[in-house]
């Protein structure tokens, strides 16, 4: 059974950290590009970050840029997105998300777009960030 799990969200004070994990069964990330993506209440969903498990390379939204980053483990199968300096408006719905390789030869922002129509998604982690 394919499945991918996030895990890791919760509540977190202005310029705090939180470390979203995406542990994938069923199948072997490391034949997918992986993404984040994110849904605040009221928002469109938003593409956060991508990273190609073929060559490493990794892409992020101006929004989360040097502050969030996006690895994968292959021995455990899993993937994360470390996020530090939380903001308030990084509130949101967190999803891991699965898509084909490779990724096209685009800008780094179409790139994180993409991620928006990849097909496999997980139930998502919250991630509220507050005082």
């Amino acid at each position: 059974q394919v499945q991918l799990v996030e895990s890791g969200g919760g509540l977190v004070q202005p310029g705090g950290s939180l470390r979203l994990s995406c542990a994938a069964s069923g199948f072997t990330l490391e034949n997918f590009a992986i993404g984040w993506l994110r849904q605040a209440p009221g928002k469109e969903r938003e593409g956060v970050s991508c990273l190609s498990t073929s060559d490493g390379s990794t892409y992020y939204a101006d929004s989360v840029k040097g502050r969030f980053t996006i690895s994968r483990d292959n021995a455990k199968n899993a993937a994360y997105l470390q996020m530090n300096s939380l903001k308030p408006e990084d509130t949101a719905v967190y999803y891991c998300v699965l898509g084909p390789l490779p990724l096209p030869p685009v800008n780094e922002a179409a790139i994180v777009n993409l991620t928006l129509g990849f097909g496999s998604w997980g139930q998502g982690t919250q991630v509220t960030v507050s005082s």
